[in-house]
């Protein structure tokens, strides 16, 4: 017998909750076949068998919480698949043995199908001499008879379906299950009655019970919470904003886009601008791409961006690793690709760790405002929302219809002096609104 246990995940992720088991006893499987799929504080990942044979036994439900290093299931290497277990066996018998007792009851007379319900009968019936059994002369076979005896149901309230009006077991049971029915609705009218009255007399105590839904909040959304929340706690978080003009913008992708189209196989966003905008930032101002390590900055000489993406399970944060070394191009396709990836849960853990900056785009779902939460250990987010037409007032005292974009950089003021992320944010702001120089550069 093959125990198969958690295996390693990563450094950082040492239990997970069983998220959907992918086989079930009796299954045959291969060495290396996905049996289960384990949902931790990052991504899901699959646990494999590291043996051939017969899932013998599931030791853990679905839900569940498991560690690295426990045994989830067991696997019979000698075993063959395709066949019932002991206790299927059992079972099919059992129905078998019913099935043939229910035969014999309707093809015989009462008195002679078993002698042991005749037993059990002349038991009963001797029980009290003085009493007859009101039910004698109705016609019901033996097993009618004792399904009504354990029921205590009265075989004259039995209303039988056979045409010539001998009662069957299955008749019995309609019986009762009718019978509870009744009992239950006489009960509710009685407590709505009782409750009613004790209403008029209290009715200012009494709070009115309201629908509700209880769901188990999932590991990740667990995980998001208490981050989230560590991150207002430890961190200076103070946010500043800015817009932008992003009437050149959308002119250069109007322009260019059925040229970048057909070159790069991909179509240009907009976030590829941001992200270029945002690179562009981080090396004037080093200190956004840095964290505070104990009593220690450290400055990335990296530019890792995280994108941050909504899914059925809530936020994840993918990593485009080198930006600064991709083109637009690039851009457009990592963040298409994890996109992909994260929706259909196949990120990997390395594609979710190490990020330095994060943009979130909370535009796409019509956000006007709002101030983004980081990412810690990160010190710096920018936040980009819904482009609006308005009426802006041009240098020359005109007024045009622009649109414009509000855009958020929230920072940790540990490190993060105000100077500094208002200029860092005025800097992104001038890069987008004059968006060629950084085409050019991409």
């Amino acid at each position: 017998m093959k125990e198969i246990k958690v295996p390693e995940l990563a450094e950082s992720i040492t239990e997970g909750t069983v998220a959907e088991w992918l086989v079930k006893e009796g299954d045959s499987v291969e060495k290396g076949d996905a049996i289960l799929e384990l949902e931790t504080d990052k991504v899901n990942v699959e646990v494999n068998a590291d043996a051939s044979g017969v899932i013998s036994e599931l030791l853990v439900e679905e839900g569940d919480d498991v560690e690295v290093g426990d045994t989830v299931a067991k696997i019979d290497e000698n075993g063959e698949g395709g066949g019932s277990s002991e206790a299927e066996e059992d079972s099919g018998q059992k129905e078998e043995s019913e099935q043939q007792e229910e035969s014999s009851d309707d093809g015989k007379q009462e008195s002679s199908k078993d002698s042991q319900e005749e037993a059990s009968e002349k038991q009963e019936d001797t029980k009290d001499d003085s009493k007859q059994d009101p039910n004698k002369d109705i016609v019901a076979s033996p097993a009618a008879r004792k399904k009504a005896r354990e029921l205590g149901i009265d075989l004259r309230d039995v209303k039988p379906n056979d045409p010539l009006g001998r009662i069957r077991p299955e008749d019995v049971e309609a019986a009762a299950n009718q019978s509870k029915e009744d009992k239950s609705s006489k009960d509710s009218k009685k407590e709505s009655k009782k409750s009613k009255k004790s209403d008029e007399k209290s009715s200012e105590k009494t709070e009115f019970e309201k629908p509700v839904e209880r769901e188990k909040m999932s590991r990740r959304r667990q995980t998001i919470s208490k981050r989230l929340v560590e991150a207002q706690q430890t961190a200076a978080m103070l946010t500043t904003f800015n817009e932008v003009d992003m009437t050149a913008v959308m002119n250069l992708r109007q322009e260019r886009k059925d040229q970048f189209l057909q070159k790069h196989d991909v179509k240009l966003g907009f976030m590829s601008f941001f992200t270029k905008a945002v690179v562009g930032a981080l090396k004037e101002f080093p200190l956004l791409n840095a964290e505070i390590q104990g009593d220690e900055i450290v400055k990335k000489k990296f530019y890792d961006i995280g994108m941050a993406v909504s899914t059925d399970e809530g936020l994840v944060v993918p990593v485009v690793r080198d930006a600064d070394r991709l083109g637009f191009a690039g851009i457009e396709k990592e963040i298409g690709r994890l996109g992909k990836r994260a929706r259909d849960k196949e990120l990997a853990l390395d594609e979710l760790q190490g990020g330095s900056f994060t943009i979130t785009n909370g535009g796409i779902f019509g956000s006007m405002l709002s101030t983004p939460i980081l990412n810690a250990p990160q010190v710096g987010i920018l936040g980009m929302h819904n482009i609006q037409k308005r009426a802006m007032v041009m240098p020359d005292d005109s007024i045009e219809v622009r649109p414009m974009m509000y855009i958020a950089l929230s920072y940790d003021h540990r490190i993060v002096d105000g100077k500094e992320a208002v200029q860092f944010l005025v800097r992104i702001k001038e890069m987008l609104e004059d968006p060629y120089n950084l085409l050019l550069e991409g």
